[in-house]
């Protein structure tokens, strides 16, 4: 499965990004595409994400109410919508995707297969 990202970019605080991801192919059953992101001297954190079957979304607590995760089904690509960015929002976004994933593990990285390079989202105060 290849996973090509595309998106970010820089944009000041309270403004709009969209990045988008497209999958060569899903492989399985309870297939989930979404995002995770990595800021300058942190961890990796969980982003969004969505189940393809069902289209059930999951959000970090951060970002709720302010990012949108949605699909397009002909395309095979997951879009996540950014609105009123704040300047913590920097970090590198890496698209994610992988199948039979349970929902308990949706938040945690290592339940994931497949990983695009990271795009770069930086927000200036």
């Amino acid at each position: 499965v290849q996973l090509q990202a595309s998106g970010g970019g820089s944009v000041q605080a309270g403004g709009s990004l969209r990045l988008s991801c497209a999958a060569s192919e899903r492989t399985s059953g309870r297939w989930n595409m979404g995002w995770f992101r990595q800021a300058p001297g942190k961890e990796r954190e969980f982003v969004a994400s969505l189940r393809w079957d069902g289209g059930n979304t999951w959000y970090s607590d951060s970002v709720k109410g302010r990012f949108t995760i949605s699909r397009d089904n002909a395309k095979n690509t997951v879009l996540l919508q950014m609105n009123s960015l704040k300047p913590e929002d920097t970090a590198v976004y890496f698209c994610v995707a992988g199948g039979r994933i349970i929902n308990s593990s949706v938040r945690v990285a290592s339940a994931y297969d497949y990983w695009a390079q990271g795009t770069l989202v930086t927000v200036s105060s």
